[in-house]
C-alpha cells in the first residue's frame, strides 16, 4: 500500500467490499513499539448492526488487516471486519 497521511485519513467514510457505508473514520490504534496499526476506529453509520463489530464505547473497532483500499474512502473487507 502507497504512504498517506494521517491527516489524510481523517474523516474518510469507510465501505465494506459489497459497498455499505460503515462509517467515518475517527482515529487509528497503533502500536507504538512497532508502529504496526492495529485497527480503525469508526463512528458506526446508523444503519448498521453495531453488534457485528467490536465496540469501543460509541465506535466500532475495524482490523487494520481488513483494509483492501484507500481513495475517497477506505475499502474494507466486510468478512474480516466483522467479529467471528
Amino acid at each position: 500500500m502507497a504512504k498517506i497521511f494521517a491527516k489524510n485519513l481523517s474523516k474518510k467514510n469507510v465501505v465494506s467490499s459489497d459497498g455499505s457505508v460503515l462509517g467515518v473514520l475517527y482515529n487509528i490504534v497503533m502500536d507504538a513499539p512497532t508502529g504496526d496499526l492495529i485497527d480503525l476506529v469508526v463512528k458506526p453509520d446508523m444503519s448498521i448492526d453495531k453488534s457485528r463489530y467490536k465496540p469501543e464505547g460509541n465506535y466500532i473497532l475495524v482490523p487494520f488487516s481488513s483494509v483492501r483500499a484507500v481513495r475517497d474512502f477506505i475499502v474494507v473487507d466486510k468478512n474480516e471486519a466483522m467479529m467471528s
